[in-house]
């Protein structure tokens, strides 16, 4: 078996004890109020210490695995939840349950399918908070950015309302009573494998559009911050959804390479870092598979002199440091070109007043990192630009936070750098800016072309030209100007590009559909002559 160590993907936890833990007493009385409203209130998760569930043919289930993999509060190390590392049966149960399910969720009408959509969308916004309770508590965010995580995945479920529109296909006649029409069909068993840095909107990239298209679905959820995904799991229940046709399963490599093998899943969706995510390429494709692959990432901005300053630098701070840079969109190198080079003190500045703190407090910034050994390799890349020469002219190592003393929070850092250093070149994904000094726009579109990631990058100018220029030399999928985070809402695709993507289709919009279905065409032969006459019907049509 191939090692799976990436930091994002979180697929190698490790299996311990909750005596290492922190009772739930631990948490704050917000926090702790918090985690027991999920684990009164939902059946699959729980945030008090208790074990979250298996999801299989519609049915919350205990696992009957010996291993268990700890979910713990980032920012007290606080034991929340136990998730299974789910066995090969039961893993078989929910590819079952899931095939069994597609027979019929593949023949319900788009009308229907439609209305599960209308519904979970209703159920999203009814439970935001809750979801996002769900968030902070495990993976750390602050509450405000929580919230933002299942909005965008909630965009994606309205655009998926859309469905009775854009699943319409082609018809021709291309002779004499003869047509040729084109539809598209469902794929089957599908899967989806999500990062622990959006636990509710990548999920939530997936279920909509590969439910309403008509396939069922097998979602394995990061193992470190399982708790929206189990959530939403709910929320399809109550929607109506049939059983089986979203199921969730939990563990780490096993399940991976379960979902990679097993000869009835016929399309992966994954999220994460680089390494894990050519793994399941690789495997998954081996196997006869459809899989898009979201890697890693190393996104620059390049600060022009005529750039609106304030916006300018407000935007970076927000892009660099934003979710403790654990965004696969953060802006994580900042290109000064020319006179620019002199707003570095600014931005240092404005970068040390940021309030890094847990998730529940009022006025975070940014919270904990999702992990200790992820603070541990972040604290390391930045030691790392010392060791080679830059600068660090701002160092989040060693902070202390109030009342968080056993958190895993690294404070707002800048490095200056060069392109050939290991904290350049790697994505750090922490809240570390790395700043590289060039004379010219030329130079700057130089050093994003040259580096391999091409997820997104901004500029901030207010010259037209600049701004056409780079837009068209720049080779990144995904592309601001003035806007620091470009993702595209979901009416339009995702489209990172170079080593940040891995596979033919990408996510959402029309990807997504593309995705998710397949054509199928047919030419037919009804010649008028033929015809025999039948009595009308007046009643309306029901389209049942």
């Amino acid at each position: 078996m191939q090692t799976l160590t990436t930091l994002r993907s979180g697929l190698l936890p490790t299996l311990s004890s909750h005596s290492r833990y922190m009772a739930t007493a631990a948490l704050n009385a917000v926090a702790r109020a918090r985690a027991e409203e999920i684990s009164n209130n939902w059946k699959g998760t729980n945030a008090t210490g208790g074990k979250t569930k298996n999801f299989i043919g519609g049915k919350f289930l205990e696992s009957s695995t010996t291993e268990w993999i700890d979910v713990v509060d980032p920012s007290t190390q606080t034991l929340l939840t136990k998730v299974p590392q789910t066995t090969s049966q039961e893993f078989e149960q929910a590819v079952a349950a899931a095939s069994e399910a597609f027979k019929a969720w593949s023949r319900t009408s788009i009308l229907t399918r439609q209305r599960f959509v209308f519904e979970l969308q209703r159920l999203i916004r009814e439970n935001h908070d809750a979801l996002a309770n769900s968030i902070v508590l495990e993976q750390g965010k602050t509450f405000a950015d929580a919230r933002g995580d299942v909005l965008r995945g909630l965009q994606v479920v309205e655009t998926a309302a859309g469905i009775t529109s854009t699943l319409i296909g082609e018809k021709l006649e291309v002779s004499k009573d003869m047509d040729t029409y084109t539809r598209r069909l469902p794929l089957g068993v599908c899967a989806s494998i999500a990062p622990f840095n959006f636990p509710a909107m990548i999920p939530l990239w997936t279920i909509p559009l590969a439910v309403v298209t008509g396939n069922t679905l097998i979602v394995k959820p990061s193992e470190r911050d399982p708790g929206a995904a189990m959530m939403i799991a709910e929320l399809c229940e109550r929607a109506g959804l049939p059983a089986g046709v979203v199921n969730v399963v939990h563990g780490s490599v096993p399940t991976v390479n379960a979902i990679c093998d097993h000869p009835a899943i016929k399309a992966i969706s994954f999220v994460g870092g680089d390494r894990a995510g050519k793994h399941i390429y690789e495997r998954g494709t081996k196997n006869g598979k459809r899989v898009q692959a979201n890697l890693g990432a190393k996104n620059h901005a390049v600060i022009m002199p005529d750039a609106n300053k304030n916006l300018a630098i407000n935007s970076l701070l927000g892009a660099a440091f934003g979710a403790a840079g654990q965004r696969c969109m953060a802006i994580s190198v900042a290109v000064l070109v020319g006179t620019a080079q002199s707003w570095l003190p600014d931005i240092v500045e404005r970068s040390s007043a940021l309030k890094t703190t847990g998730g529940f407090e009022q006025g975070a910034d940014f919270g904990p990192l999702i992990s200790p050994h992820a603070k541990a390799r972040v604290e390391s890349l930045i030691q790392s630009c010392a060791d080679e020469g830059g600068k660090i002219p701002l160092d989040g190592r060693g902070i202390k936070v109030e009342k968080y003393p056993h958190g895993n929070f690294v404070g707002p850092t800048i490095l200056e750098v060069t392109t050939d250093m290991k904290s350049y070149n790697e994505e750090i994904f922490g809240p570390v800016l790395c700043v590289i000094n060039a004379d010219t726009l030329d130079d700057a579109l130089d050093i994003i072309n040259a580096n391999k990631y091409g997820n997104g990058t901004a500029i901030f100018t207010q010259s037209g030209a600049t701004a056409r220029k780079f837009e068209n030399q720049v080779n990144v999928g995904q592309i601001g100007i003035n806007v620091p985070i470009p993702v595209p809402l979901p009416m339009f695709g995702w489209s990172g590009n170079k080593a940040s993507f891995m596979g033919d289709v990408g996510f959402y919009g029309k990807n997504g559909l593309n995705f998710y279905t397949q054509y199928k065409t047919t030419t037919s032969l009804w010649k008028a002559e033929d015809a025999i006459g039948n009595k009308a019907s007046v009643d309306m049509p029901t389209m049942k």
